[in-house]
């Protein structure tokens, strides 16, 4: 049985842009996790010196940290999972 991939070796600098989109994967998670860390200490102190429209946006800002990261993580291992599933298809 004969499996069917994609052939990134037909496009123009295939190697170039996986690299890119490596680095672009790395600098959205290290954002995300940065974000997140910022979000979170925001939150802790607001919250403790009562200050809650401060605490509402830090809060909103780790769910979107938090969003963000899956997503980018998640598109990336539904792409692969695509990919593989479509080899064996």
């Amino acid at each position: 049985m004969r499996t069917v991939t994609p052939d990134f070796g037909a496009v123009a600098a295939a190697g170039d842009l996986s690299a890119v989109i490596g680095a672009l994967l790395t600098i959205a998670l290290t954002v995300a996790v940065a974000t997140l860390i910022v979000c979170s200490v925001t939150w802790a102190i607001a919250a403790g010196t009562g200050a809650w429209q401060v605490t509402a946006r830090a809060r909103t800002g780790v769910l979107v940290a938090l969003g963000g990261a899956a997503l980018s993580g998640g598109g990336l291992a539904w792409l692969n999972w695509l990919l593989n599933t479509g080899a064996h298809l």
